[in-house]
């Protein structure tokens, strides 16, 4: 039964009961909205993970397969640094100005001025700091400046590892090489590592290189404040210095003042020495000067010196990082360069005088005490002329070398060929040409200077007037070999080119070099005591010694045969052929030399004090060929008693100011001492001297008094066949007879007129 009321329940059938709306089919239901929320949370944290896997992997990645490279080229280049034998500076060989040291050299002060600077917290820290690296990366970005956020560890593998690019793969690398160096490393190895990689500036990398551009002076002299000032360079090194950059003084002071304050909160610096402490204001900025002047030459030396003792290989050298300790004084060194400065170089004209051109001055000088090279010239200038004067060994000595003929004589107690010892005394026949006796090598006949016969003369008068007849015939009476030997024992290397045992070794064809020759003269001024010369002090590499070779003193000849011949080469400075040399103002032997065609004059001399030898050579500057040096400096010819003689003195005096003059202390061989004096002869002809080259030839002694050499350092020996008194302080006589007072053995008669040279 149906019911009529207008009232009905639902109705199951009914899709849309009363009281519902109809719902919208594209809306989520309420389920759908609550599961929503969690999908994204699981979609986020889904991506979450997957970023953290991937960074995780990309660490993983880049740890694994980063490796810490080699140091580059850049990082490890040194320069090799030489300095005087007082400490300071000489030269640097490199175009990289870094010296490295070990950080015990570096004074803690120095240290903690610089982590006051860099990073307070270095030796707590990690070798990376991210929140350093996103601070200044939004820094960067918002304009506050481009900071590196880097610490120590990292700005050392940016310095030494890579370099100073601004990409993100090189930031990657750094990061990655920075944490394994940070496990493999100590802080101390890192600290040094960046202490001597850093720039301050001034092309100076590293802090020693800092402090001698900066201050003067080596890291381990630097006090506080100024390895403050070092310390603060490190953010803006060119800006921050206040000599090139006056206008950033207040910047620059700002940031040491910032420097000292950290170093006060850490505890490192009292408040009273910070209180205390002033701006320590740098020295001037110095153009970089290399190897012009005379330090190329200097470097070149010393270079030669320690390969060719075998103290570094030349690989090794030239791989850079040594300190070399040079036997140079700088005083001594200045003192040389400004004789052939004054005596030659300001006197040079070439625009007008062609031969000037050709003019080449080397020079070297040694302490015979303990053989010591003390001053070296090399040349006008290394950057212009690179071949070095002072070593090299391509021009003849001359009769530089006679001396070594003398001592050799006395040294194996040599007879004539008529069986007398060969004394001071000793009579040879001079005449021009004479063909020597008593040679199985075939005739050998060598002309005198200038042609010149001197007849029969004594020994000591042949020296000072350097008659080649009578050296070659000694040569023979001594013996050829026994004379290169007595030369190589004086000091002359073996290997020298033209040392070779025949009559001709006595007029000097030798080429040895100036160092050689004045090694050899400080043999004789030692009383004939030798060893290798030195010219290095000490060397080291990273603060590690090198080990020089000990220098044994010998005895290369008897003390009588050297002193012997001393006593024979005062007399050539006190009136032979290098008087001169005098104006040394003071007690001094030498002798003088010119080679063939006057392309090379000598002197070679020496105090008790002090051996050195100058020589001017002749070289055409294009074509590198040896040149006769006629007309140079305005004179006709030049010889070993000018202007060699003439440096020799003034550079002997300057270098020996301020020291008394000490006389030789000479043990003379039996037969050296002045004999007994007779009265002059009637007829005894005059001797003069050449108005041509100022030497003495016949009639010196009436015309030039001097003072004698041999015998007790006064008495010279005497010339020629004839008897006569020397008078007053008069030089060698002619003849063997003797002289009297200070004079040398009288003067006699003499055969040939025309002046002689040495050669």
């Amino acid at each position: 039964m149906s019911s009529s009321s207008g009232t009905s329940g639902p109705n199951d059938d009914d899709p849309h009961p009363s009281g519902w709306q109809p719902r919208d089919p594209t809306l989520p239901g309420p389920a759908a909205r609550r599961r929503r929320p969690r999908r994204l949370l699981r979609t986020l944290l889904g991506l979450l993970l997957l970023g953290t896997l991937l960074l995780a992997g990309a660490f993983a990645a880049g740890y694994l397969l980063v490796e810490i490279p080699p140091a580059n080229a850049a990082a490890v280049a040194q320069s090799n640094v030489y300095l005087y034998r007082d400490g300071t500076p000489l030269a640097r060989d490199g175009e990289v100005n870094r010296e490295n040291v070990p950080l015990h050299q570096v004074p803690l002060a120095v240290r903690r001025a610089v982590l006051a600077a860099e990073e307070r917290d270095f030796h707590t820290s990690r070798a990376v700091d991210p929140k350093a690296m996103v601070r200044a990366a939004w820094n960067t970005v918002t304009g506050k400046g481009r900071q590196s956020g880097s610490t120590i560890t990292q700005q050392y593998v940016k310095n030494y590892y890579l370099g100073q690019e601004q990409t993100l793969s090189r930031k990657a690398k750094e990061f990655f090489i920075a944490l394994k160096l940070g496990r493999e490393k100590s802080k101390e190895e890192i600290l040094q590592g960046y202490l001597n990689t850093s720039y301050f500036g001034r092309n100076a990398y590293g802090i020693q290189a800092a402090a001698r551009a900066y201050y003067g002076k080596d890291v381990e002299r630097l006090d506080t404040a100024e390895g403050a000032y070092l310390a603060s360079l490190l953010k803006a090194p060119s800006a921050y210095d206040v000599t090139t950059h006056p206008e950033n003084r207040a910047k620059a002071v700002a940031r040491w003042h910032y420097v000292l304050d950290g170093m006060v909160s850490e505890g490192w610096l009292t408040p009273a020495a910070r209180a205390a402490a002033r701006f320590p204001a740098p020295q001037t900025a110095r153009a970089a000067t290399a190897l012009s002047g005379q330090r190329g030459y200097l470097v070149q030396a010393v270079e030669e010196y320690l390969t060719d003792h075998g103290i570094v290989d030349e690989k090794t050298l030239a791989g850079g990082g040594f300190r070399i300790t040079t036997t140079l004084e700088p005083a001594k060194q200045a003192a040389l360069v400004e004789a052939v400065e004054d005596r030659v170089v300001s006197r040079l004209d070439p625009a007008n005088v062609p031969t000037d051109r050709f003019v080449r001055v080397g020079a070297a000088a040694v302490d015979p005490a303990d053989g010591k090279v003390l001053a070296l010239y090399g040349g006008v200038d290394y950057t212009q002329q690179y071949v070095n004067n002072a070593t090299r060994r391509d021009y003849q000595v001359g009769s530089t070398f006679k001396p070594f003929v003398f001592t050799a004589a006395v040294q194996n107690g040599s007879q004539t060929q008529t069986g007398q010892p060969i004394t001071p005394y000793t009579v040879y026949d001079g005449t021009n040409r004479r063909p020597v006796e008593g040679w199985g090598g075939g005739p050998y006949d060598p002309a005198n200077e200038d042609e010149a016969s001197y007849g029969e003369i004594a020994v000591g008068a042949a020296t000072d007037l350097s008659v080649n007849t009578v050296y070659a015939q000694m040569a023979v009476d001594v013996g050829p070999a026994h004379v290169r030997r007595t030369a190589i024992a004086l000091g002359l290397p073996g290997t020298t080119p033209d040392l070779t045992a025949s009559p001709s070794i006595a007029l000097g064809a030798a080429t040895a070099s100036v160092l050689d020759m004045a090694s050899a003269y400080a043999t004789l001024a030692a009383h004939g005591r030798n060893g290798t010369y030195s010219l290095v002090e000490e060397i080291s590499r990273n603060g590690q010694e090198v080990e020089l070779p000990a220098v044994a003193r010998r005895q290369a000849v008897s003390r009588e045969a050297a002193d012997t011949t001393t006593s024979v080469l005062r007399s050539v400075v006190e009136t032979g052929t290098g008087t001169a040399a005098q104006t040394a103002g003071r007690p001094a032997a030498g002798k003088t030399g010119t080679a063939e065609d006057d392309k090379a004059a000598w002197f070679a001399g020496y105090t008790p004090e002090l051996a050195a030898v100058v020589a001017m050579m002749g070289q055409d500057p294009e074509s590198g060929s040896q040149e006769p040096l006629y007309g140079a400096l305005g004179q006709p010819r030049m010889n070993g008693g000018g202007v060699p003689a003439e440096i020799w003195g003034r550079f002997t005096r300057d270098a020996l100011a301020g020291t008394p003059p000490r006389d030789f202390e000479l043990r003379l061989m039996p037969g050296a001492e002045a004999p007994p004096v007779p009265p002059v002869p009637d007829g005894a002809e005059d001797w003069y001297e050449s108005e041509e080259t100022g030497e003495a030839g016949p009639g010196a002694a009436s015309r030039s008094p001097g003072v004698g050499a041999a015998g007790a350092g006064h008495g010279g020996p005497g010339v020629g066949p004839g008897a006569g008194a020397g008078t007053g302080h008069g030089g060698p006589g002619v003849g063997p007879g003797p002289s009297t007072g200070h004079a040398g053995p009288g003067v006699g008669p003499a055969p040939a007129p025309a002046p002689t040279r040495g050669q």
